[in-house]
């Protein structure tokens, strides 16, 4: 996959290019800059010296020395003010340049720290999802098929925020309880009507007939008259002509659209090419993340492939969550599938659910 979430030590990587979060001046600092320095040897800081300051955002590259990685790219992240000083933007940037660099050096692997993350103060859920959607909107941006990889170091950050998935599993939990009591109090309406349907079941039209004051059925209507032909005529789209259709109206591409649903290029052209395909529902909603539709449009869209969203079902609410809150990243959400423990018993190519 084009990005992997992962817990390890960035020093260790083996990839093309490994990410320093460096110092703005020419030294060794402290944190994960000292880290790398350590492991790659003297040789580093040599050559760091010879690029002299970073401006925030900027990216520089050097070999790697004693590294396993062949490369070391130096960027200098933003410390965090409280977001309103164009953090967001310069953190987004030491991403974007740092990949144009490998790109530019033929680089096919590259690992991140998590930027700005430490003693620049940035909170965790922020750098985490400011760094997945920069790597994702680049890659689909350049196409590339570069592996890249999100390395924390930390339990916390790797659980991408406890208070991001406090409010999921908030959200979960207030919706699954009330359709579970709700569905509890229909069970003795349910009852009563089958009562009713058996003490009534002699046909509507002798009953309206027999009965004093009722008028006779009425005949049927022009529209109840319309043939099968006809309604088949007036068929919506389907679910893959629905697909095309949002991708040209959004003003996208299909590589850009089938790659950020994490679908492959085969199954995205067994649906492009078969208008009556019938995708699962979880590659239905991955399309609909991918491209970024509001609930009401998710609902119309997954409706044609014959899906709906449901309160009964947990992974359908929090696919819900994540929309409604307008959190597309689908990166994110299964860090949140395996804190509810919903992980289990998925298949090996999930789009919603493929664990990195």
């Amino acid at each position: 996959m084009p990005l992997t979430i992962i817990r390890n030590d960035i020093t260790k990587m083996q990839v093309d290019a490994i990410v320093n979060t460096a110092n703005p001046r020419p030294v060794v600092g402290g944190g994960g800059d000292g880290a790398i320095h350590r492991a790659a040897g003297p040789e580093l800081l040599a050559a760091r010296q010879k690029i002299g300051d970073i401006a925030t955002g900027a990216a520089f590259i050097t070999p790697g020395y004693g590294l396993p990685s062949k490369s070391v790219i130096h960027t200098v992240g933003p410390v965090w003010r409280g977001g309103s000083h164009g953090e967001r933007e310069l953190l987004a940037a030491c991403y974007e340049n740092s990949l144009a660099l490998a790109e530019a050096h033929d680089c096919h692997s590259v690992a991140f720290p998590l930027i700005s993350a430490g003693i620049f103060g940035c909170p965790a859920d922020i750098a985490i999802a400011t760094a997945v959607q920069a790597i994702r909107d680049f890659l689909q941006q350049h196409e590339q098929d570069m592996d890249v990889y999100l390395v924390v170091f930390d339990k916390k950050s790797f659980q991408l925020s406890g208070s991001l998935f406090d409010d999921v599993k908030s959200y979960l939990d207030e919706h699954y309880v009330d359709v579970h009591l709700e569905q509890e109090y229909r069970v003795d309406d349910r009852r009563r009507r089958l009562q009713e349907r058996v003490l009534f079941e002699r046909p509507r039209d002798e009953m309206l007939l027999k009965s004093p004051g009722m008028l006779p059925p009425r005949s049927r209507t022009a529209e109840e008259k319309r043939s099968l032909d006809d309604w088949l005529e007036a068929m919506d789209d389907t679910f893959s002509e629905s697909l095309l259709r949002l991708i040209d109206a959004k003003g996208r591409k299909d590589p850009e659209v089938y790659k950020r649903a994490n679908v492959d290029r085969k199954l995205f052209s067994k649906i492009r090419n078969n208008p009556e395909y019938q995708p699962s529902k979880r590659t239905a909603l991955a399309f609909a993340v991918a491209l970024e539709l509001n609930l009401d449009e998710t609902r119309d869209f997954i409706a044609r492939a014959g899906y709906a969203l449901s309160h009964s079902n947990k992974l359908d609410i929090i696919v819900e969550y994540f929309i409604v809150h307008q959190e597309y990243a689908l990166r994110l959400w299964p860090a949140a599938a395996r804190l509810l423990n919903l992980s289990h018993g998925k298949r090996p190519h999930d789009p919603l659910l493929s664990v990195q």
